[in-house]
């Protein structure tokens, strides 16, 4: 391929089972969410890269100024060429991406965020742990009947409440079908969580756009 990720791809067991595109968060790798995969969707095929910026040495998929503050000229080109990685790697696996679900945690779910706004083209749907707005585009993307699931934290000390509707109405106003599932947590991911993408996915019929 000629965009390249270090990462994990396991095939989907049936040609019906979505393709689960893993986004670690800060510090994490491509291994990472790889148990989570399962527990979501039985027999999911998995693509799972590792982020190529160093933050002080841990991996991240785009820079930031400082904690929220984000550099959206890095972000813009980073989502780009996972876009294109996404894109390239259906190709070589056949797979659709309408298939593709994202599923991000963190820095992961603030990157498959931004894909939903800048190439909705290589996801079919996304499931965003702790996720904040990425970006505004200045033109939003039509993503009518894209389903989208964000599950965050009640005592986030990094998320807000009023920065998860934002990214809510963001998409929403896009044509997403959104989703919010408040966690009694902070920034970590926990069982409820699990627990409810794994309800909100079973509850998805994957049509294709």
């Amino acid at each position: 391929m000629t965009v390249e990720f270090v990462h994990v791809f396991h095939p989907p067991a049936t040609p019906d089972a979505p393709v689960l595109l893993l986004l670690h968060g800060t510090g994490g790798n491509e291994h990472d969410l790889l148990p989570l995969a399962e527990r979501l969707v039985p027999g999911a095929g998995v693509l799972s890269p590792r982020g190529k910026v160093l933050e002080r040495g841990m991996p991240r998929f785009f820079r930031r100024l400082a904690e929220g503050v984000f550099d959206i000229e890095d972000l813009t080109q980073r989502t780009q060429e996972l876009a294109a990685f996404v894109a390239e790697s259906a190709t070589v696996h056949k797979f659709s991406t309408d298939k593709v679900i994202a599923v991000g945690f963190s820095n992961g779910a603030n990157i498959a965020g931004a894909l939903l706004l800048l190439r909705p083209d290589v996801v079919g749907g996304a499931i965003l742990f702790r996720a904040m707005v990425p970006l505004t585009p200045e033109t939003l993307p039509q993503i009518e009947q894209t389903p989208v699931l964000i599950s965050n934290g009640r005592v986030d000390p990094l998320v807000s409440a009023e920065e998860t509707g934002h990214l809510a109405a963001l998409l929403r106003s896009a044509g997403a079908e959104v989703t919010v599932a408040w966690q009694a947590a902070g920034h970590e991911l926990t069982e409820s969580d699990i627990t409810s993408a794994r309800e909100w996915l079973a509850r998805q019929p994957f049509r294709a756009r």
